[in-house]
């Protein structure tokens, strides 16, 4: 370990000793990032890595994040124990604001020859992060990935389902060839391991509180939709996209407003089928891409969070809305089974059931007064999602994937506990 690593460890080592099972002061790691989503781009995987990337940094490792450059005037950014290495990109079809990384396995092979990283970690599946894999296995280094976007099952609502089996190999052999991969949920590790899917390791995500609270509520807000206090405000937020179910969001609203014709929709978000979702809810109010403080206004100025996605790996959206005091009507996976009590802190909908679904917004629409009680015990649920603890279980993780690839083959993946003292 080099003296300025050393230097850093004895600094952070005033704020908080990091124990294992030895009583002994936390080593820093030299961590290797690669992904080809982070922000500014908006997305749930990017604001994630961005939490993940600045709680590991904060506990005293050296972050080397490699990404695809965003913009042809981007600029790789650098700090002590953190710097970017920006790669070629290419814009994602039908999503211009995304990119994604081309192959690279050379310019990384050189990369981590001069700057030998103790461990590499891939949170996308794409050419780079392909590259990447294959970058760490010629040098022989450690590496784990992440399972964060369900591919294979997006392949059913682009009009071709075909593909969905030879996807579903290739995110096999992917994962199958790290030493580690980490799911966000304990049913999604369950579904990967029926699949052939090897060596998971649950680690969940976490939301700021700080950020999405219901302090953020806002009657001006609320205002500019038309909205009274007494008003029923339903928000959805996420990609207008196929994959994200939006027909049933429009069958649950129309049930609502039978119900409640005073209701709102306010629709977050920007993507493809934006002009046919617009055609089909011209009563609702869209309102494009949001961000930060902005985007908590409106998650805190609402009352109810639909949310019809059945494509989900985690759905950082419901758990925002959580925080932010909203009751959630989604369906019985992902984060929502993990964190929903039905007629609690909001509904859970039986999987594929678009009807059902419906039919509870219906419900949750004919009495407010309930859904803004469920909206208080939904942040309660959500202020226990804390950040801290989700990045100490991700370098768990890590340390046991180095401790894996230094120990014979077929030794099971055991990770280590870590505590703060």
């Amino acid at each position: 370990m080099n003296t300025a690593l050393i230097s850093s460890t004895v600094e952070h080592s005033g704020a908080g000793i990091l124990v294992d099972q030895l009583p002994a002061a936390q080593r820093s790691l030299r961590i290797a990032f690669v992904t080809e989503t982070y922000p500014p781009e908006v997305n749930g995987v990017a604001m994630t890595i961005a939490r993940i990337v600045d709680g590991l940094h904060k506990r005293n490792h050296d972050v080397q994040l490699i990404r695809p450059r965003q913009e042809p005037g981007d600029a790789a950014e650098r700090s002590p124990r953190f710097h970017e290495v920006l790669m070629r990109g290419l814009p994602i079809p039908r999503y211009p604001n995304l990119r994604m990384g081309v192959p690279s396995k050379r310019a990384l092979v050189q990369l981590w020859s001069v700057q030998r990283p103790d461990v590499v970690h891939i949170a996308t599946e794409g050419a780079l992060g392909w590259s990447a894999l294959q970058a760490a296995q010629h040098l022989k280094l450690p590496v784990c990935s992440d399972f964060r976007t369900n591919f294979h099952a997006y392949s059913r609502h682009y009009g071709i389902g075909w593909l969905y089996k030879p996807i579903m190999a290739y995110l096999r052999k992917f994962h199958n060839r790290c030493q580690c991969t980490m799911v966000p949920t304990e049913a999604l590790r369950r579904d990967l391991e029926a699949s052939g899917f090897k060596q998971l390791s649950v680690v969940s995500r976490g939301v700021d509180i700080a950020q999405f609270t219901p302090l953020r509520r806002s009657a001006a807000l609320r205002e500019q939709w038309g909205a009274l206090e007494d008003d029923l405000v339903c928000i959805y937020v996420g990609r207008i996209a196929p994959e994200k179910n939006l027909a049933t969001l429009t069958s649950a609203f129309a049930a609502v407003q039978a119900k409640n014709p005073r209701a709102k929709l306010v629709v977050v978000g920007s993507g493809p089928q934006q002009a046919e979702l617009q055609q089909q809810l011209p009563q609702a109010i869209f309102v494009g891409q949001r961000k930060g403080e902005d985007l908590a206004a409106h998650y805190a100025s609402s009352d109810l969070f639909l949310f019809p996605s059945l494509t989900e790996t985690f759905g950082n959206v419901t758990t925002e809305a959580m925080a932010s005091g909203l009751a959630v009507v989604a369906f019985d996976y992902a984060a929502a089974a993990q964190l929903i009590r039905t007629g609690d802190n909001g509904v859970l909908v039986a999987m594929d059931d678009n009807a059902a679904f419906a039919r509870a917004a219906a419900l949750a629409a004919s009495d407010l007064a309930g859904v803004r009680q469920m909206g208080a015990k939904a942040c309660a649920t959500a202020r226990e999602l804390d950040w801290a603890s989700i990045v100490a279980r991700f370098e768990g993780v890590l340390d046991a994937v180095m401790l894996r690839a230094q120990a014979p083959q077929g030794l099971p993946l055991v990770t280590t506990r870590r505590s703060v003292v």
